[in-house]
């Protein structure tokens, strides 16, 4: 249970989350229009972008459900953080810029939706309302990862009902978004991004200095480790085990190309010198969280042992709350929360975005005015939260009803994969390939989202109760197969036309375009 420290702590975080909603709630009151309240006006400044961008990423999966992986099965985990961080590295370095010109250049797009239906300049709105359908069915399960996390932190700490900290959760997350729209989010994820990077970074650090002066009081009795613990093979030789394994990990970095809420960042930056504040900032903090993540798991358990497996999402949890004093522990244990509500709220903004701008005034209002737009999205945010709160709770509990939503990474790698098998070749391609058309891209979506959905049924690398299990990561045929679509489909269909590839020849030209 908790005691007092903790429980201010906690309070604390809770009170500056809310306070932030508030403050831009007035602050931006009077320019609460579509671009402001979904893209802060497209005046983020780099510093704030990158590590919204990188606590929008990593939410409690990388402090609970990472490190309990590596903490678990060993070494041979690492490869998703080696993946997350090439995969980040490039997308900052090849996306980032170019997706920016392409989106002011592009009609000044605001939406991810938005830019892929203008990177073609047609009046359809089927990939505008393929994308939003997509987004609305992977974020519900995207934020029921968060909520779950949310809801387990509170029920270790305070043994408070799962259940019932998951509803607590979900409604501060409403308020804060709800209030400030886009520029909430990013300064709160800014903040909750800073605390992320000095749990990770002090936890393991104060935990080997401990364990170094024998003061330990509730180490566990350490136990061996399994023979290949430690190797960065997981079967200890170089079979297809260890193979799919390194494929999986390193398939994880895919995900960075079609990411809508990580990426939606990158268009909102307000210039070029910013840009590149952001790369650099952005590439290094998520250097640091998943090389620590990794440190984070191999110091528990040495510090642990083997004594809390059957928790072992749990390892950061248990090892900051023996290590510090309750009030600094307590703050140190919020990262964890904050890494939730940091990917909730980006998550419920780009989903209410996609469907208010992207379905709701392009197909059922077009009439509709900013203030009606707003409200819109403040609905679908309710709406989405709802379900998201529905799906962490059928994989709550001793028995979960759907098992397959009983793990945080579970939920995770899930979304992630669907998110990245869909978007992730489009996005690259649209930048990169003149010759992509409209049914290139709309296939190719499709087509990713489809293959990942059949390889997770049928073929599921972490299943049990699948026809056959691969060990490979759906992302990655996902990936592979959205790519062959659109470009077998774009070949096989009329070329753009000249207004198209003049667009896509003066963003290739462009060095410096300012919204």
């Amino acid at each position: 249970m908790a005691n007092v420290g903790e429980i201010i702590a906690f309070v604390l975080y809770i009170l500056l989350v809310i306070g932030v909603g508030v403050f831009f709630l007035f602050k931006d009151k009077n320019q609460k229009g579509e671009k402001d309240f979904f893209l802060g006006g497209r005046q983020l400044n780099g510093l704030v972008a990158a590590l919204s961008a990188g606590a929008s990423d990593m939410s409690a999966w990388v402090l609970m459900g990472l490190p309990g992986a590596i903490y678990m099965y060993g070494l041979g985990q690492v490869w998703i953080s080696v993946g997350l961080v090439i995969g980040t590295i490039l997308a900052w370095i090849f996306v980032a810029p170019r997706l920016r010109r392409y989106a002011i250049l592009a009609k000044d797009s605001i939406t991810i939706p938005q830019y892929l239906t203008n990177r073609f300049l047609t009046d359809s709105k089927l990939l505008q309302v393929v994308c939003a359908v997509i987004f609305m069915i992977v974020y519900c399960i995207y934020g029921a990862s968060s909520i779950k996390a949310c809801g387990t932190l509170f029920n270790t700490l305070f043994g408070l009902d799962e259940r019932i900290a998951m509803a607590i959760s979900a409604v501060v997350i409403i308020l804060y978004v709800f209030m400030g729209g886009f520029n909430a989010v990013c300064w709160t994820d800014f903040f909750q991004g800073m605390l992320m990077l000095l749990a990770m970074m002090i936890t393991p650090i104060v935990a080997v200095a401990v364990m170094n002066k024998g003061d330990v009081s509730s180490m566990f009795v350490a136990s061996e480790v399994s023979e290949n613990y430690y190797n960065l093979l997981s079967s200890g030789k170089f079979d297809w085990e260890s193979i799919s394994t390194i494929l999986t990990g390193l398939g994880w970095g895919l995900g960075y190309f079609g990411m809508p809420h990580i990426i939606v960042r990158y268009i909102s930056i307000k210039s070029e010198k910013e840009m590149k504040r952001s790369q650099i900032v952005g590439s290094f903090w998520t250097t640091i969280i998943c090389a620590f993540a990794v440190v984070v798991a191999i110091v528990g358990r040495k510090y642990f042992g083997a004594g809390v497996e059957g928790t072992k999402e749990q390892i950061f949890v248990l090892m900051a709350r023996d290590v510090f004093p309750a009030f600094i522990g307590g703050i140190i244990i919020t990262a964890i929360l904050a890494a939730s509500m940091s990917t909730a709220d980006s998550q419920l903004l780009a989903s209410s975005s996609a469907f208010a701008s992207d379905v709701y005034k392009s197909v059922l209002r077009k009439n509709a005015n900013d203030k009606e737009i707003m409200w819109v999205g403040r609905i679908v945010i309710i709406v989405i939260s709802v379900l998201a709160f529905v799906i962490a709770f059928l994989g709550t509990g001793e028995k979960p009803i759907v098992s397959g939503f009983s793990t945080i990474m579970g939920l995770v790698d899930t979304a992630w994969s669907a998110f990245g098998a869909s978007f992730g070749p489009i996005i690259l391609l649209s930048l990169y390939w003149r010759r992509l058309n409209y049914k290139g891209a709309t296939a190719g979506i499709i087509v990713g989202f489809v293959v990942d959905i059949i390889w997770l049924v049928l073929f599921d690398y972490g299943a049990e109760s699948v026809v056959y299990n691969t060990g490979l990561y759906e992302i990655i045929p996902g990936f592979i197969c959205g790519l062959l679509a659109a470009v077998i489909t774009s070949l096989c269909t009329e070329a753009p036309s000249k207004e198209i590839t003049d667009l896509f020849d003066k963003v290739n030209a462009a060095k410096n375009v300012e919204s």
